[in-house]
């Protein structure tokens, strides 16, 4: 009998977010699976489930997803991580895959259950869904999303002046995700259409290391990869 699949969001950051039922899942599975950039560094979604598990009682296994855009690593990493989570499957085992946030809004989750229905379409999956960092950083800034007929977007922030301006000018609350790396432009644009003090920054949000920092001083400030901006007008 092959063993479920269990793609399970662990929240934010803070570990007391994640759920009765992701934590009952985790329980009941064999093996804990967390994705990781590179052998050897320490992956996020880990350290929100070593809260609870320890590697004495559970089997865990880092699952390599390098930051490339190289389309034939990426297929080969992805094959390979499919089939490392694969050779448990077939044992019987349950396999609970688990990442930051939720499992089916931007994240490695999405990727892995496609490729492995491709691989092994008999594979039982279920998903758990997660506290969001959208939903971590409304809380921690106690800023609400959206009310009554107010509109709200999720952007994957990039380098596109235009795109970022649209969904400023046409949303309510605009939610740009990983800012860090077109922080200028996010900036530029915010001065322009005088929106800088709507405007809110946070890193790791509810995690321990979390960072809400002050809009009008990151001018020139290196920020880390897992950072959100959150503007409501």
């Amino acid at each position: 009998m092959i063993g479920t699949l269990y793609g399970i969001g662990v929240g934010p950051g803070d570990p007391e977010l994640l759920t009765v039922k992701a934590f009952r899942r985790l329980k009941e599975a064999h093996v804990i699976a967390y994705p990781k950039k590179a052998n050897g560094s320490k992956s996020y979604a880990q350290h929100i489930v070593e809260a609870y598990f320890s590697k004495t009682e559970k089997q865990m296994i880092g699952l390599v997803f390098p930051m490339t855009k190289d389309e034939r690593v990426l297929r080969e990493k992805w094959s390979e991580t499919v089939e490392t989570v694969w050779a448990y499957l077939r044992e019987g085992k349950h396999v609970a895959f688990v990442t930051e946030g939720d499992p089916l809004l931007y994240s490695t989750c999405i990727h892995f259950m496609r490729t492995m229905r491709t691989y092994h379409p008999n594979v039982p999956i279920e998903i758990i869904p997660g506290v969001s960092s959208i939903n971590g950083a409304a809380a921690r800034l106690q800023l609400p999303l959206a009310d009554g007929d107010e509109t709200i977007v999720i952007v994957p922030a990039r380098d596109d002046y235009d795109a970022m301006k649209k969904a400023l000018q046409n949303h309510d609350c605009v939610v740009f995700l990983k800012v860090a790396k077109v922080m200028p432009l996010l900036l530029s644009l915010l001065k322009e259409m005088n929106l800088i003090n709507e405007a809110a920054v946070v890193t790791k949000v509810t995690s321990y290391e979390e960072v809400i920092w002050d809009v009008t001083k990151l001018e020139h400030t290196s920020l880390p990869y897992l950072t959100l901006m959150v503007v409501r007008k």
